[in-house]
C-alpha cells in the first residue's frame, strides 16, 4: 500500500494457522424475534454472508418463531428485502438467496404458551430430519430481556433445553443472548441464576458484537506477537489511556429502550469495560477461551471502585440538547447520553496509570479507538525550553471503528540545514493492507456460536463482577450524588465538564477525527 509518501508491506506466513477455526457442526439456528430490527439489519445479513463464503455448516437450516402469525413467504420476501438494504455484499446475489432461503422455516406462538413449545418440538425434529442435522440446536433471543423468563421455563419444561453432560453423548444444545445482561447488580446474578438452572455456562453464549469486530481481536494479537511493545505495556513506559466509544447519531428512534437503559448501561458496562480488559490483562498461559477469559476476569477484579463523592471526582456526564425532545423520550428525562470516566486498575502493571473513558451519542464523528500516550521523554537535549514544550510523547492508536487500523505517532527532523522538529504519524489501515474486507462482528460470532467456541463471550463471572464496578456509579448519578448533568450541543465533542475532568490532570483527550 502507498500513499502520501506511506509504503506498508504485509507478510502472511506460509503453512498453517495458528489457530483453524474450523467449519461449524451441522445444526438448527431457531431464532427467536426474527421478525425484529436486530434480526433484520445485523443477524440475517450475517447468515446471508457467511452463506455467499460458503462458511455455515453443510447441513443447517434456521428456524424462525415470531408471536404474531406470519406467512412463510411473506417472511422470506420481508428477510430479502431486509437484505437488500443492509447486507455487506451488494448486489445481492440470487443465487445464494435462494440457498439460504430454501434453509430458512418459521412458525409462530406465544413465548408463555406451554403447547408453543411441544409444537416448536415436533416441527424442530421434522426439520432435523429433512435438513440431517443430528439433532443440535442453537437458540438464539434476539428479544427484550423482559422475555428471556418465559422463553427459559418453555424450552426447559419442553426438554428443548437440556444441560449436558460429557458422560452421556446427546445432540448439543446452545443459548444465545444479547445485551443487556441485566441492568444493574442483583438483575444480572438473577439472569445468571435462571441460566445456570437449566444450561451449563459452557452453554451460554452472552453476545456482545464489539468482541467478534476483527480490530478488537486483533489487540491480543498485536500485543503477544510482537516483542517490541509488550515489554513498554506497563506503569513504568504508558502515562495514561484512552478509549472512546463516539456517536455522531442520536437515539434514532430507540427513545425508549435508551430512555430506560443511558450510555453507561448501553456502552460502558458491557463493550467498554470488555475492550479495557483486552487491552489491561495479562498473557494468558495459551490461546484457549478460558485462559483468555479467565485473565479478563482479573482486570475486572481489579477495578478501583469509586467510593462516595469520587464519583463526582472521577466521572462526567452529559446530555446532548434536543434528547428531551426526541420520540418515546420523558420530557424531564435525568438520563445521560454522554459520559466520561477515570479509572485505575490496581495491579504491578498498571498501578497509578489511569484509564479514561469516553461514551456518547451526537458527537462530532463516529469513532471507536483505544490511545495508548506513552511517557515524555525524561530529559530534554534540544536548547530552549520552547522547543522542549513542542515535543509531543509518542501515542499508540488501535482503531477499532471506521477505518479499523493502528497508527503509531513519534518525533522526527524536519528536513533542512535547521533543526526543526515535526510530528509524524505512520498508519495502517486493516483492509487496504490486506486487500481484504473486514467481516462484520456478528458473521464471525455465529460461527463461534455453532463451533462451540466461547472465547468471544462474556462468562458469569466476568458479567458480574462489571456489575458490581459499575452499579454503584450509577446508582450515585440516579441519586444526584454523582455531580451534575451537563448539556451539549449536537455535533460537539460533548460536555465542557468531560474536558475539564482531563485538564484537572495537565491532559486532554484526543481530538475526535476519522
Amino acid at each position: 500500500m502507498e500513499e502520501q509518501g506511506l509504503h506498508i508491506e504485509t507478510h502472511p506466513r506460509e503453512g498453517d494457522p495458528l489457530l483453524r477455526a474450523g467449519r461449524p457442526d451441522p445444526c438448527i439456528m431457531v431464532l427467536f424475534g426474527a421478525t425484529g430490527d436486530l434480526a433484520q439489519r445485523k443477524l440475517f445479513p450475517a447468515l446471508f454472508e457467511l452463506a455467499r463464503q460458503d462458511l455455515l455448516p453443510r447441513n443447517f437450516a434456521i428456524v424462525a418463531f415470531s408471536r404474531s402469525e406470519q406467512d412463510l413467504e411473506k417472511f422470506r420476501a420481508q428477510v430479502k428485502e431486509g437484505l437488500r438494504k443492509f447486507a455487506r455484499t451488494q448486489p445481492l446475489d440470487e443465487a445464494i438467496w435462494e440457498r439460504l432461503a430454501s434453509k430458512l422455516e418459521m412458525m409462530s406462538g406465544g413465548y408463555d404458551d406451554p403447547e408453543a413449545y411441544v409444537r416448536l418440538r415436533e416441527h424442530l425434529d421434522r426439520v432435523g430430519e429433512r435438513f440431517g442435522t443430528q439433532g443440535n440446536q442453537l437458540y438464539y433471543l434476539a428479544t427484550p430481556a423482559s422475555t428471556f423468563p418465559s422463553l427459559l421455563k418453555g424450552l426447559s419444561e419442553s426438554g428443548l433445553l437440556y444441560r449436558e453432560n460429557p458422560e452421556t453423548k446427546r445432540p448439543w444444545r446452545r443459548l444465545v443472548i444479547e445485551k443487556p445482561f441485566g441492568r444493574d447488580l442483583a438483575t444480572a446474578k438473577e439472569l445468571n441464576r435462571a441460566l445456570s438452572t437449566v444450561l451449563d455456562e459452557r452453554q451460554i453464549f452472552r453476545i456482545d458484537h464489539y468482541l467478534g469486530k476483527e480490530t478488537v481481536q486483533n489487540i491480543l494479537v498485536f500485543r503477544f506477537a510482537n516483542a517490541i511493545f509488550e515489554p513498554l505495556w506497563n506503569r513504568q513506559h504508558i502515562d495514561h489511556v484512552e478509549i472512546t466509544a463516539a456517536e455522531s447519531i442520536g437515539v434514532e428512534g430507540r427513545g425508549r429502550f435508551y430512555d430506560e437503559t443511558g450510555v453507561i448501561r448501553d456502552m460502558v458496562q458491557n463493550h467498554l469495560l470488555q475492550v479495557l480488559a483486552l487491552c489491561a490483562m495479562e498473557p494468558p498461559i495459551s490461546f484457549a477461551a478460558e485462559d483468555i477469559r479467565d485473565e479478563k476476569n482479573k482486570v475486572f477484579r481489579a477495578l478501583r471502585p469509586m467510593q462516595g463523592g469520587e464519583v463526582a471526582k472521577y466521572v462526567a456526564q452529559g446530555q446532548y440538547r434536543g434528547y428531551r425532545e426526541e420520540q418515546g423520550v420523558s420530557k424531564d428525562s435525568k438520563t445521560p447520553t454522554y459520559v466520561a470516566l477515570k479509572m485505575y486498575i490496581d495491579t504491578w502493571r498498571w498501578q497509578g496509570v489511569p484509564f479514561y473513558v469516553r461514551a456518547g451519542k451526537g458527537l462530532s464523528k463516529r469513532v471507536t479507538e483505544v490511545s495508548i500516550h506513552y511517557k515524555a521523554v525524561p530529559h530534554c537535549l534540544f536548547s530552549t525550553s520552547d522547543t522542549c514544550q513542542r515535543l509531543q510523547p509518542n501515542v499508540l492508536n488501535l482503531r477499532i471503528q471506521p477505518h479499523e487500523g493502528i497508527g503509531l505517532s513519534f518525533e522526527s527532523k524536519v528536513p533542512g540545514e535547521d533543526i526543526n522538529i515535526a510530528g509524524v504519524t505512520m498508519d495502517f489501515d486493516y483492509s487496504k493492507s490486506f486487500q481484504k474486507p473486514v467481516p462484520e462482528a456478528y458473521e464471525r460470532l455465529m460461527l463461534d456460536c455453532m463451533r462451540g467456541n466461547t472465547t468471544l463471550f462474556a462468562r458469569q463471572d466476568s458479567v458480574e463482577q462489571a456489575w458490581a464496578w459499575v452499579t454503584p456509579i450509577i446508582e450515585a448519578l440516579d441519586s444526584g450524588k454523582g455531580g451534575e448533568m451537563h448539556t451539549y450541543e449536537q455535533g460537539s465533542a460533548g460536555p465542557d465538564a468531560a474536558t475539564a475532568l482531563m485538564a484537572r490532570d495537565g491532559r486532554r483527550w484526543t481530538v475526535l477525527k476519522w
